[in-house]
């Protein structure tokens, strides 16, 4: 899911640098929206993954 959240942001960049404001807002968003569910992921899966006997 950080791929996909990296690759949002890199299209985000790509098209603010050629001047497509809309689709680089959007594309941020997504980016952002994606990270934060990464993160909360990452820390549910460090608080209840597998314990060790």
């Amino acid at each position: 899911m950080l791929h996909y959240a990296v690759v949002f942001f890199v299209i985000a960049i790509i098209a603010a640098v050629l001047g497509f404001g809309g689709i680089a807002g959007a594309a941020t968003g997504i980016a952002k929206i994606l990270f934060i569910v990464f993160v909360i992921l990452a820390i549910a899966s460090l608080l209840f993954g597998r314990k060790k006997i």
